[in-house]
């Protein structure tokens, strides 16, 4: 991937921190290391070319790096993994001074983040996503955690990183499935609240599903989304409102990846969810059918999913495990939809026959993914 321009997106907060978009990212790590520091390096199977990198950066400033590989994806979110990783700042004799530092995908830095905020009531962080979706969703924003058998993301805490650092060149070391998978999140984006990253898209799908083919497209849209979060972010914290906004698609994306054992990849699920309630809001009078046609034609566009397989045999599944999600109240399932482009609210209570007839139309219409191999 050639070099595109640095770019640099600040989070107002509070706390404020930067996200650095540019070549040679890990060198800022530089500005959080000194002499007989602590640095504990989680990383994650893969990434050990940008974990020396980062390590070389920190001894370079006189830390002392302790590097810890955790598993790959959604199976480095465990308690098990956790209290091993609580055991390791134990024996190393971290304290309140020290850092932690995440290297990897956004199932790392949630982890690596988790870690952070809970060592001794909370340790600075920085975050280095390796992916497009940690780097534009999982590791901005403040959110941290682990999945339990009952749902994703159900413990963890509000932990603010110091730093996010992106080099694009990471970006164009994925897969195409793994990329194209986080392109739902900046997707989801522009259709909350900046339908110029559809417009991009739609333009020139197939180099925005490629970042090697157009680096400057590459990073333009993950410096919209990443701006998209941080406006979300720097007013609403803790989710006390606003932010529920960037869970559009979210509902229904974690049921799936709950029903399906995280088998799927989380951005193939955010798409289907997305369609999900578009359908919902469709059916409740609030969006067009321009609208609801126009998220399975972006998503389609660069090869996400549309649908979920399975039929009415697996609505009890993927039902209960929507009642267990973090925004609903009570018994009260409340989704995030739209009211148009760029105008979501929030749909409480939807009636039951409406959420069913959703379901059958994304388990009958458009494409289907499949599990990550």
């Amino acid at each position: 991937m050639s070099e595109a321009r640095t770019r640099t997106v600040e989070i107002a907060g509070p706390p404020r921190y930067d996200v650095r978009l540019g070549a040679g990212a890990e060198r800022h790590l530089a500005e959080h290391a000194r002499p007989g520091r602590r640095v504990l390096l989680v990383t994650q199977p893969g990434r050990n070319e940008v974990a020396e990198a980062a390590s070389e950066v920190l001894a370079g400033s006189g830390a002392r790096v302790v590097r810890a590989e955790v598993p790959d994806a959604e199976a480095a979110k465990t308690a098990e993994v956790l209290t091993g990783l609580w055991g390791l700042l134990g024996r190393e004799g971290f304290t309140r001074d020290d850092l932690v530092v995440g290297v990897g995908g956004g199932a790392t830095t949630d982890l690596a983040g988790f870690v952070a905020a809970t060592w001794l009531r909370g340790v600075e962080v920085v975050l280095l996503p390796t992916s497009l979706l940690g780097v534009v969703d999982a590791a901005v924003g403040g959110k941290t955690g682990i999945n339990t058998a009952e749902g994703k993301n159900l413990v963890g805490a509000f932990h603010p990183p110091r730093a996010v650092l992106c080099d694009p060149a990471w970006l164009g070391s994925m897969s195409r499935a793994d990329y194209v998978s986080g392109l739902a999140e900046v997707i989801k984006c522009g259709f909350v609240t900046d339908p110029v990253i559809l417009d991009l898209l739609q333009a020139a799908p197939a180099r925005a599903a490629d970042p090697a083919a157009d680096p400057e497209l590459a990073v333009e849209l993950v410096a919209r989304a990443v701006q998209v979060k941080a406006d979300v972010v720097s007013t609403d914290l803790r989710e006390a409102g606003l932010r529920e906004v960037l869970n559009y698609g979210h509902t229904f994306a974690h049921a799936i990846e709950q029903v399906e054992d995280y088998r799927w990849r989380h951005g193939d699920a955010v798409a289907v969810g997305m369609v999900y309630v578009a359908e919902v809001a469709h059916r409740a009078g609030l969006i067009d059918t321009d609208l609801l046609e126009r998220h399975r034609a972006v998503l389609a566009s660069v090869g996400l999913p549309t649908a979920y397989p399975g039929g009415a045999q697996r609505w009890t599944e993927l039902r209960a495990a929507m009642a267990r999600d973090k925004k609903s109240r009570g018994s009260t399932l409340r989704l995030v939809v739209l009211e148009g482009l760029a105008r979501p609210t929030r749909l409480e209570g939807p009636d039951e026959a409406t959420l069913r007839a959703a379901h059958a139309a994304v388990s009958q219409a458009g494409s289907a993914a499949g599990a990550v191999p």
